[in-house]
């Protein structure tokens, strides 16, 4: 009996903790109003900022959010960043204390909740661990999704743009299932990051060096001393292109841009963007049997 009811003790403790951390995010949820269907939710993450999910925003104009407190204001749409299914939203007099983002990374078996306000009627809820970590994911819009949080709690419709707890109530993620229908979270630093800089420019700036490529094993004869065994060959440099301005040529072995190693198009793509967009940055070839550093100012795709 005594270990019956020490079992029950304990089972009472997590589910007061998992409904604790429900409780304690659920201020900074709110309902998305932004297409004719189901709406999404958003989060709370900047004073009177509002991150959700882009593929949630399907019109930029008479947009409402509705609070944990049933206010329903007005909208103003910021930007998006299709690549991370990530937008911003302004709303006026919000004043709800924005959601905190853990501090810790997530990790493969973590126990977290999907949270959102799909309804006017308050937060749902389901559970789940952490099944896998990623990225670099190629999506179907032509982006490439630098890292990603896969979970096994059930996204319920109108969950995109929500957030993806820990058992104490921070965000481990912004909920999506833009990427093929998937339960994916983008994590919270990542989100964060594509928030402010959507909330200054409206956009994240994408860059490109216009070659084509594949990769490749390098033999050790070839690899001028490095220790690297894979790089990009490089098949074609388009006319016009920074990489032909920079000096790059067909036949290059592509292994390194700004410093960081690239073995495939995968590490390549997440380089060309931010900052060096319209930067000249160092960018080492195999050429010859020989290492040759270039300075290529990365362009700005359109």
């Amino acid at each position: 009996m005594e270990e019956q009811t020490t079992n029950l003790d304990v089972l009472t403790a997590v589910s007061n903790r998992l409904a604790d951390a429900v409780e304690r995010i659920s201020p900074a949820l709110v309902l998305v109003n932004a297409r004719p269907r189901l709406p999404g939710s958003g989060v709370v993450y900047d004073s009177n900022l509002v991150l959700t999910a882009d593929h949630v925003i399907e019109r930029e104009e008479d947009i409402t959010t509705t609070t944990h407190d049933g206010r329903t204001l007005p909208a103003q749409f910021v930007g998006r960043d299709p690549a991370s299914d990530l937008a911003v939203l302004r709303v006026d007099d919000l004043g709800l204390d924005p959601a905190t983002p853990t501090a810790t990374p997530p990790r493969v078996g973590q126990w977290v909740l999907a949270v959102g306000r799909p309804t006017e009627g308050g937060p749902m809820a389901s559970s789940g661990i952490v099944s896998a970590l990623g990225g670099p994911l190629r999506t179907r819009r032509g982006g490439v999704l630098e890292q990603y949080i896969r979970t096994d709690a059930t996204p319920y419709p109108g969950f995109s743009g929500g957030a993806l707890i820990n058992t104490g109530g921070e965000v481990v993620g912004i909920l999506t299932t833009g990427f093929g229908g998937i339960a994916l979270a983008i994590p919270a630093g990542l989100a964060w990051s594509i928030g402010g800089t959507l909330a200054r420019h409206g956009r994240i700036r994408r860059g490109y060096l216009g070659i084509s490529s594949q990769p490749v094993h390098i033999p050790p004869p070839q690899r001028a001393g490095r220790a690297q065994e894979r790089g990009l060959l490089i098949i074609r440099v388009e006319p016009g292109s920074p990489a032909e301005r920079g000096g790059l040529l067909m036949g290059d072995i592509l292994v390194s841009l700004d410093g960081q190693p690239v073995a495939d198009a995968d590490e390549l793509q997440p380089l060309l963007s931010g900052d060096r967009v319209g930067r000249a940055v160092p960018v080492e070839v195999i050429r010859g049997g020989s290492v040759h550093t270039l300075q290529v100012t990365i362009g700005e795709r359109q």
